[in-house]
């Protein structure tokens, strides 16, 4: 499994349920590697796209806890365990976890490649992702030149989980 974000210089993900910025050459980029694919997220998350609309040309899955909730055009889901068994219908490969926190804490362990873009710039947040250059199981794989937004600089980042030997 995948996961894919965009972190600021602390791991910064999010203010006030929130993206921190909007880079369209980022959005480009969760498009491109998204669409086609299985995106899992958490309700909120959901809740934060525009009119709070599943993505298109995605399989959307919705983690909550509420089990009242629905959404149209996506699947679902009201704990691990229900998610693992909604994931085996898809090929590892081609799921990515989009967020928020908690669903990629929950999820870290049993992902293989993150493609994080690293914003050189530190926002006030309220929400993080696990921070990947702390972590010995991960490394980065792959890297771009810098890209620039304005005045912001970012990089495009591929992490792999070491190969144990």
């Amino acid at each position: 499994m995948n996961l894919i974000a965009a972190v600021d210089k602390n791991w910064a993900i999010g203010l006030h349920n929130k993206l921190l910025v909007s880079i369209p050459a980022d959005m480009k980029f969760f498009r491109e590697v998204t669409t086609g694919n299985v995106v899992v997220m958490g309700r909120k998350t959901l809740e934060s796209f525009p009119n709070g609309q599943p993505l298109k040309k995605r399989t959307n899955i919705v983690l909550t806890s509420d089990p009242d909730y629905q959404v149209k055009d996506a699947v679902v889901v009201h704990n691990m365990d229900e998610l693992h068994e909604e994931l085996k219908k898809y090929p590892s490969d081609s799921i990515y976890i989009i967020g928020g926190e908690s669903v990629y804490r929950q999820l870290l362990d049993e992902c293989d490649v993150a493609h994080i873009t690293k914003i050189d710039y530190e926002y006030e947040a309220d929400a993080y992702f696990p921070n990947l250059d702390e972590n010995p199981e991960w490394e980065i794989t792959a890297d771009s030149d810098e890209q620039t937004y304005f005045d912001l600089e970012y990089y495009f980042y591929k992490y792999e989980k070491r190969r144990r030997v």
